[in-house]
């Protein structure tokens, strides 16, 4: 009976390990990014990029089209009468010809093949893949806001969990020190008035411990809500490593980065498409039809033809504004190099208090060890002389919530640390 009790016990320890979930930061960022719907937004301007491309190569297929026409002239082209007698006289009969109507009817299709276009297409394709990346990289810029949010989520409940724990080693020791100022009730040591303030401290805690849990429930409902995962009290939380590796490391990986890079190509693409789109253009043709009359004017009535060639054409008009398009094109590369060193600037700015945050807080921790032992010791001298009746449990209780305020301040000095930590991280994407 007793080994099938140790079994089904053992048993439940087991489901209740393999039930408890475990989250590291990386690990919450990942599941955000992945659920966020921004991220949808890939797919359609990967999509968007390639029907442009698809649309751009389409410019190198036979350009089809169709017109008809149907006109009422004023006047039509005549043989001269003297040339018609002249005609007659070498033919010793009468020559005439037929007048043209002056109602002309004409229905033509037309093939046009571009040859040569001065790379316009070509330069059309790299304008969308460049458009196509900077839109992603915008997007990147949009996705990496997420970052900060989940960490401030994250070491939140982390500070929460720390906060709730020493509360609960202080309502534990109040209730020690409750039941130790009772028994001295008895003995005619202490009195009421020392219960009601113990009790008084008791329930503050108490009080402290709800508004914590409940601000903790609110984060574990946002970081759920981020994830798509159920994180409540039962998830444990995996607090990172302190790793002041990042402080030797420099180097800047922040998407915005990426952007700058990325526009600064597309301008480079457009100027591309201004210097081809003023280039002369090849192509072949090939009409076909029928019209009244055809192609031989002396042919009376309806008759087809066809027309076959090559065609150059050239525009100048572009010439004209070619240079103040350049112009502009280059003061937006000037504004994008501007905003970019106006980024790195607050970017390096913002390095450099981050990393004496850090350094401040590496010595306030190197200090909280020897508080909080100096703190225990005058606690539990204090008992002693409250025990002795030298103090009052006024003493007591004062010397209690200053130990427990020094623990408390390692725990959060600790969870800053990370969090600065994690912040420069952050800040440069390292």
């Amino acid at each position: 009976m007793k080994k099938q009790l140790l079994f089904i016990l053992l048993s439940i320890v087991c489901q209740l390990g393999l039930s408890a979930q475990s989250l590291t930061i990386e690990t919450c960022q990942e599941k955000a990014k992945a659920n966020y719907p921004l991220l949808k937004q890939y797919g359609l301007i990967e999509q968007t990029a390639q029907y442009n491309i698809s649309n751009a190569n389409k410019g190198y297929l036979p350009q089809l089209s169709f017109s008809a026409k149907a006109t009422y002239q004023s006047d039509v082209t005549q043989i001269p009468t003297v040339l018609s007698q002249i005609l007659s006289d070498l033919a010793k009969k009468p020559v005439t010809f037929q007048s043209l109507g002056k109602d002309q009817y004409q229905a033509v299709a037309e093939a046009d093949q571009l040859i040569w276009d001065g790379g316009v297409i070509s330069a059309q394709k790299k304008i969308t893949k460049a458009s196509a990346e900077v839109e992603k990289q915008k997007l990147e810029v949009d996705l990496y806001t997420l970052k900060d949010r989940i960490n401030q989520l994250y070491f939140g409940i982390l500070l929460l969990n720390e906060q709730i724990k020493q509360n609960d080693i202080l309502i534990n020791e109040l209730g020690v020190d409750y039941n130790r100022v009772a028994a001295y009730k008895q003995n005619g040591v202490a009195n009421q008035a020392d219960l009601d303030a113990l009790k008084v401290e008791q329930l503050n805690a108490n009080q402290r411990d709800t508004e914590l849990k409940s601000t903790r429930e609110s984060y574990f409902i946002m970081l759920s809500a981020f994830t798509k995962s159920k994180i409540d009290e039962n998830t444990e939380l995996i607090k990172p490593e302190i790793n002041l590796a990042i402080l030797n490391d420099s180097t800047n990986h922040r998407p915005e980065l990426n952007l700058f890079e990325a526009q600064n190509n597309m301008y480079e693409s457009q100027k591309s498409l201004l210097n081809a789109g003023n280039l002369p253009k090849l192509g072949a043709f090939l009409q076909g039809g029928i019209g009244e009359p055809g192609l031989n004017m002396f042919n009376p009535g309806f008759s087809p033809f066809y027309i076959g060639g090559i065609r150059l054409s050239w525009n100048f008009s572009g010439l004209y504004t070619q240079k103040n398009n350049i112009n502009k094109l280059e003061i937006s590369k000037k504004m994008d190099d501007i905003q970019k060193e106006t980024f790195l600037f607050n970017n390096n700015l913002a390095s450099k208090q981050q990393k004496t945050e850090i350094e401040k807080l590496q010595s306030t921790l190197s200090n909280d060890d020897e508080i909080i032992r100096l703190r225990k010791n005058i606690k539990e001298s204090t008992t002693s002389k409250v025990d002795n009746g030298t103090l009052t449990i006024t003493d007591l209780i004062r010397e209690t919530n200053a130990e427990n305020q020094a623990i408390q301040l390692k725990s959060l000095h600790e969870i800053q640390l990370i969090m600065s930590v994690y912040e420069l991280k952050n800040n440069e994407n390292n």
